[in-house]
């Protein structure tokens, strides 16, 4: 008979690894404070369950009741209990990311599998049911397993990301004369841009929302940060808006006192969560770039239109 070589000390080791990092995944995706005494305490219990299986005598520790309720523990070793409600989040986090980390390995190894692996690996039981036996060494499933987690927590807080700029978009209507630009707007609280004369709040807007109105220069050169130049070249007459432009200071990164053209329109509406918001006392600054990456907003609101 062939024996068969059982490494505890370092099946033990990967548990204690393995275990950590997805504690230390699942409390950084839930936002919840690390305290690193209590995950490995957490990963080391777990570990020593681990052992366990390859004692006879606690095969009933193996079951799916007692299985389900050590996760419960694990968790509660890890974060505490705060609330039921907070508890029972952490444990859908925590089991979310180890059946797609288990999974990742899985699949990613079968993935490589030869035909004939694919068939050696399959078992008939005496029942006459058929099971598929795997054997990955660490050389994989350590990578795998930590490309796994670090792909989970980037498309989770990306996720959450997005959910949390949605929670801030609002529907933005501007209107001069009988010219209406519409598009979505993210509630900036951290603009504090106003109009130095007049305190007038200024909401900053792509250009590109008004191209069909500014001139293809005008358009260059907000792109290439020179605005001053578009005041100093203007002809008169040459924009029918002529007595709506300001030019509104402001400081850059990492730079001195730069210039933004904006636009003094009649009315702005905006439409957030169903409640909306009119004002005539607003600025539209023109920004030459894209203010969202993934075009998902083409305005930044001043939190003050926004307020009762």
């Amino acid at each position: 008979m062939k024996s068969v070589s059982v490494y505890v000390d370092l099946i033990f080791l990967t548990n204690v690894l393995f275990d950590a990092a997805m504690l230390m995944v699942t409390a950084g995706i839930r936002r919840t404070p690390i305290r690193y005494w209590r995950i490995f305490t957490a990963s080391i219990i777990g570990a020593l369950y681990t052992i366990l299986m390859f004692f006879p005598a606690f095969s009933l520790l193996f079951t799916v009741f007692f299985k389900i309720g050590f996760s419960f523990i694990l968790v509660y070793i890890a974060f505490g209990f705060i609330s039921l409600q907070h508890y029972l989040r952490n444990i859908g986090m925590f089991y979310l990311i180890h059946v797609a980390t288990a999974g990742s390995v899985f699949a990613i190894h079968y993935l490589f599998l030869s035909s004939g692996e694919v068939m050696r690996g399959i078992l008939l039981s005496p029942s006459g049911a058929t099971a598929f036996a795997i054997e990955s060494g660490l050389w994989m499933a350590f990578p795998v397993f930590a490309g796994s987690l670090f792909f989970f927590r980037s498309v989770f807080k990306s996720s959450l990301r997005t959910e949390a700029i949605t929670s801030y978009t609002a529907e933005v209507r501007v209107e001069i004369d009988d010219v209406i630009s519409c598009c979505k707007g993210l509630i900036d609280t951290g603009n504090q841009l106003y109009d130095p004369l007049t305190r007038t709040p200024v909401m900053v807007m792509e250009c590109e929302q008004w191209k069909d109105q500014l001139p293809e220069m005008w358009i260059r050169r907000i792109r290439g940060n020179e605005v001053d130049l578009i005041i100093s070249d203007m002809d008169e007459g040459e924009f029918r808006w002529n007595d709506r432009l300001r030019l509104i200071p402001y400081r850059g990164i990492n730079r001195g006192t730069q210039f933004m053209l904006a636009l003094k329109p009649d009315k702005v509406v905006i439409t957030i969560h169903q409640t909306t918001y009119e004002t005539k006392k607003v600025l539209i600054a023109l920004d030459g770039g894209k203010l969202s990456a993934n075009g998902s907003y083409q305005a930044l609101v001043h939190p003050t239109l926004v307020q009762t």
